[in-house]
């Protein structure tokens, strides 16, 4: 299997971001997003899908830590598509259970080409509630909508418990990591692309 390694930069009027994965990495991660939260959130998910990611960002966190939570996971899904190049090999699907103390998630995901995305589970409190008074965690579900839909990828996202925020989110974070490490390794039993199709 060739260098799988995506690299991406996304220059606006709002956000100046550069990232880049290696999906056969050992967990090293570089982060600054200037949202320290985020920045935790993407520690785990380097971490727990041992990816070698790279995330710069300098945004309007003045205004909003929106526009930079937001691109930041356009240009994460630009970087793993980039990655997975034409798909030979790997195992396709992935799904994981993450505790996190009193919280649980599920998260699977199809490495499909077809873009979607299904949500559900979060108690009605995340709408409205703030991490370290930066990180709304509303963000959350449109942090996984923007990672599936520009990295090509079928994403559901279950919470079955939890209480508390930070713990909530981050079982998602690292239920979506464990599920796509899982999805995006080599399957030594796959010598193509795993499709009826012969694409994805």
């Amino acid at each position: 299997m060739t260098n799988r390694v995506g690299r991406v930069e996304r220059v606006t009027k709002e956000t100046r971001i550069v990232v880049e994965i290696d999906l056969d990495g050992t967990g090293r991660t570089d982060i600054a997003t200037r949202v320290p939260f985020f920045d935790h959130m993407l520690d785990a998910f380097g971490k727990h899908g041992s990816f070698d990611l790279s995330v710069h960002a300098e945004g309007d966190i003045e205004i909003d830590s929106h526009h930079t939570v937001e691109d930041v996971a356009i240009v994460l899904g630009q970087a793993i598509r980039q990655a997975l190049g034409d798909k030979k090999g790997i195992r396709r699907f992935g799904d994981a259970w993450i505790p996190m103390d009193e919280a649980l998630a599920q998260a699977v995901v199809d490495v499909s080409g077809r873009p979607y995305t299904v949500c559900t589970g979060e108690p009605e409190m995340m709408r409205g509630f703030v991490v370290g008074g930066h990180y709304p965690t509303v963000l959350n579900r449109h942090v996984f909508e923007s990672l599936a839909f520009h990295g090509h990828l079928a994403l559901h996202v279950r919470v079955l418990d939890g209480r508390d925020p930070h713990h909530i989110t981050e079982a998602e974070f690292k239920a979506v990591a464990r599920a796509l490490r899982a999805a995006t390794e080599p399957d030594p039993r796959v010598t193509g692309v795993p499709s009826t199709k012969g694409a994805l």
